[in-house]
């Protein structure tokens, strides 16, 4: 492997589910495998919110091949700390910018999954290109859900109160039918590569509880009314745009299809049948495309 820097740096979030994480730096290096497996803890920010560095399969799969990972649970979610506010698209943005600066990334590749794209987008609008060389957009809200004028067939501003109402009642309840009919969509997802068993939904339950109430409603509030179109114009990087055609909560014509159209360039690819959950379901081939891409 050459001994150029690469860096990786992801966001993966369920939208409506809330499990939130983002992988960063992947170091193209032959040492960097060791010192990326060795690595964990917490960046603090300005404000004194604390995200943590965490991994999943594909952060795996990705330093396998070479590459340095870096994973970060948003502001509310997972092992960060749970302030009370900052649950918005710019400060999302600028967590990612503190992340980026305080794990030294270069040449980094942006990978976001659902919510998480929003974030990739407004960073660049935000604070600029530097150090970013590619980006990855897996199943994301790109160029945005709610209806208005640049998205005449979004969603209505109900379902996003029916999503934050649910929540406040009983979203443990909530969260057991959404992961099932809905984000992993079992009975679609039957015919995937790997089927959704139970206890991937036992799994996803358990990841999206350690969110705080507040994120998750605020930031129901944020992904439900953000237009991202004239963010799309800083995404002058090479692109790839993966989405399930069965994605029930994140529709591939609403979001991946004109996304497509928004970026520049962008390679599109769609994955037929696969649902929201693609990141469990499709997990090998997800894994094979992100590598072929960030090492093209």
């Amino acid at each position: 492997m050459p001994d150029t820097r690469r860096d990786f740096l992801t966001a993966a979030t369920a939208a409506t589910v809330g499990a939130a994480a983002a992988m960063a730096p992947l170091e193209r290096a032959s040492a960097a495998r060791a010192a990326a497996r060795a690595v964990t803890g917490h960046v603090k920010l300005k404000d004194g919110t604390e995200l943590f560095d965490c991994w999943d399969q594909h952060a795996v799969a990705l330093v396998d091949a070479g590459f340095r990972v870096i994973s970060y649970d948003r502001r509310g979610f997972g092992r960060s700390t749970q302030p009370a506010g900052g649950y918005n698209y710019n400060q999302f943005a600028d967590d990612l910018a503190e992340v980026i600066a305080a794990t030294g990334a270069k040449d980094a590749t942006l990978v976001g999954f659902s919510m998480g794209g929003g974030e990739i987008a407004r960073y660049l609008s935000r604070h600029g290109t530097r150090n970013v060389i590619k980006v990855g957009l897996v199943a994301t809200i790109l160029p945005g859900l709610a209806k208005g004028p640049n998205n005449p067939n979004g969603v209505e501003p109900a379902f996003f109160e029916g999503l934050k109402n649910n929540l406040r009642k009983d979203r443990l309840t909530f969260y057991g039918g959404l992961l099932r009919d809905v984000f992993y969509d079992v009975e679609t997802s039957r015919k995937s590569t790997n089927p959704i068993s139970q206890a991937v939904i036992d799994w996803s339950v358990q990841q999206a509880m350690q969110a705080g109430l507040l994120a998750l409603i605020e930031s129901v509030e944020a992904f439900g009314k953000e237009d991202f179109w004239p963010d799309l114009a800083a995404v002058t990087m090479p692109t790839l745009i993966v989405h399930g055609s069965a994605d029930k909560p994140v529709p591939f014509d609403l979001t991946a299809r004109r996304a497509a159209r928004g970026i520049r360039g962008a390679k599109l690819i769609e994955y037929a049948g696969a649902t929201h959950g693609l990141l469990v379901s499709e997990r090998e081939r997800l894994a094979r495309d992100l590598i072929e891409f960030v090492s093209g």
